[in-house]
């Protein structure tokens, strides 16, 4: 188990430095200007490019995937996948083995049909319109730049005599889904599998000692073995799968996917799942569950797995819940806008809660955010409790002493359904206490004994000491955990009729 990117980054770094043969990996974000942390990779350069040439250079070989965003949707996201290609051929230039190194952009083969390309026209003519005015307000060199690093839209628009960028009027195609996973597996021997992406932004360590903005917690999981080899084959197929090429490999139960593929022409927005190993890996361990269900993630907004919390609740009366969410989600906390999508999500989020504080009760219900130990300047959404928040980005959920699921899915329907996402799931007694130890352990008090961690009385021990620091001074609390403010967001939080839930 790897805490945040201060243990995954320098282990992850070992692992290029030890493979033998080859190494494949897919990110949702892989920024090469990332600096090295670790000591023998610091020994070789400065940066993951260095790495990565030096890595060739020894003869072994690297297939990166990147994923591609809708250029229209998410522009700047699909800036910084093609910004990752022009790294690529930079370290293509350097290296003395360049045929070593596969390199792709990868936009997710769904695509919105033909009827929803129509009802969409007019957002998608708002954005353009948008992006013109950004492009006025660019230098030569930074429109130089935006041609490089926006094929998609490069395609769309063109630049007419007195500087101005104009867009077609034409259909375009519209990608709902994505591939957010992040996974590397190295010589079939080892894998890294969990939530974290490789940049700056990512970058935080256990005392979470930024401004609130750089902040990040965050999951990995480091396996070998069966699973290492199962992720080797998903690596080489998951473009292939989604597009259609090819069937999903066959694997073992430990190793989790979400996968989809584009569901038709005409009329559909959703892609048709495929694959949804993670949500019923969830459903199966929920139902088991009897003492103990701890979840941790950045979204919590997925219904049918509201219903069967609230199913559990009712058939095991025994049952506890502890959920550690962000305060805010990132794009409530740390922008100045408040688009459609993130204020569905938080309608979806506080419906969620609702549910669960009726199912479950304030005695068997615990929901806990993570918070800085000083005092905030301001009071606005990137903080909670007089505190700046502790960016929560973790993707995992522990069921009682049997299971525990680590992956890059959140908890709502968008990584259930309809991104392609992997996880793994941990049943040996020995590995499920160790998640236990290190993700729960991370949020308790310095010096606190086993009985935070046992499932048979961590639930009053949680209880009493989060609610101690929710009516503390900052400066007196012990741990990062606070209550979570089940209210906030409730002012903007808006219903989104004939919207599939899976698009937040």
């Amino acid at each position: 188990m790897l805490v945040t990117a201060s243990e995954t980054y320098p282990e992850l770094e070992r692992a290029f430095l030890a493979a033998e043969k080859v190494v494949l990996a897919g990110f949702r974000i892989f920024d090469l200007s990332t600096r090295l942390h670790a000591p023998e990779a610091r020994e070789i350069g400065e940066t993951w490019a260095d790495l990565f040439v030096h890595t060739l250079d020894r003869g072994v070989s690297i297939a990166l995937t990147v994923a591609d965003f809708d250029p229209i949707a998410a522009p700047e996201l699909h800036r910084l996948a093609w910004s990752t290609q022009r790294q690529i051929d930079e370290v293509r230039a350097r290296t003395t083995a360049p045929g070593r190194l596969t390199f792709k952009v990868a936009m997710h083969d769904a695509r919105v049909g033909l009827l929803h390309k129509i009802l969409f026209y007019p957002v998608v003519r708002h954005r353009e319109a948008r992006l013109s005015r950004q492009w006025l307000k660019m230098s030569d060199d930074e429109k130089a730049l935006f041609r490089q690093e926006t094929p998609g839209l490069q395609q769309r628009c063109y630049e007419t005599e007195d500087g101005r960028l104009c867009f077609r009027l034409q259909l375009a195609d519209l990608h709902p889904a994505t591939h957010h996973q992040k996974i590397a597996a190295i010589d079939r021997r080892v894998a890294f599998i969990g939530g974290l992406d490789l940049n700056e932004r990512r970058y935080d360590t256990k005392a979470h000692d930024r401004p609130a903005e750089e902040t990040w917690h965050d999951i990995q999981v480091r396996v070998t073995g069966g699973v290492a080899e199962d992720a080797h084959r998903h690596l080489e197929s998951f473009t292939d799968v989604v597009a259609g090429k090819a069937d999903p490999p066959v694997v073992s139960p430990a190793f989790l996917r979400t996968l989809s593929r584009s569901a038709g022409p005409l009329a559909r927005l959703s892609p048709a799942n495929l694959v949804n190993e993670i949500e019923t890996r969830h459903h199966h361990e929920i139902a088991r569950a009897r003492k103990l269900i701890y979840l941790e993630t950045q979204y919590l907004r997925h219904r049918p797995l509201a219903r069967a919390l609230v199913r559990r609740a009712r058939d095991c009366p025994e049952l506890k819940l502890i959920v550690v969410l962000p305060a805010s989600p990132e794009e409530v906390a740390f922008s100045h806008t408040r688009g459609l999508d993130a204020r569905f999500g938080l309608f979806l989020k506080l419906r969620f809660l609702r549910d669960l504080r009726r199912a479950f009760g304030k005695d068997r219900l615990l929901v806990a955010s993570p918070v800085q130990a000083r005092r905030s300047e301001g009071n606005g959404a990137d903080t909670l409790r007089r505190s700046p928040l502790i960016y929560v980005h973790t993707k995992v959920s522990i069921f009682d002493e049997t299971a525990a699921i680590v992956s890059s899915a959140n908890l709502n329907g968008r990584s259930f359904r309809w991104d392609t996402e992997t996880g793994v799931a941990l049943t040996r007694p020995e590995d499920v206490a160790q998640v236990r130890k290190r993700v729960m352990g991370h949020w308790v008090p310095e010096g606190a004994g086993a009985d935070h961690l046992d499932i048979d009385t961590c639930f009053e021990l949680w209880q009493a000491f989060v609610d101690a620091n929710s009516t503390c001074l900052p400066e007196h609390r012990r741990g990062f955990l606070v209550r979570h403010d089940s209210k906030a967001g409730e002012d903007i939080a808006v219903p989104a009729p004939g919207v599939p839930e899976e698009m937040v």
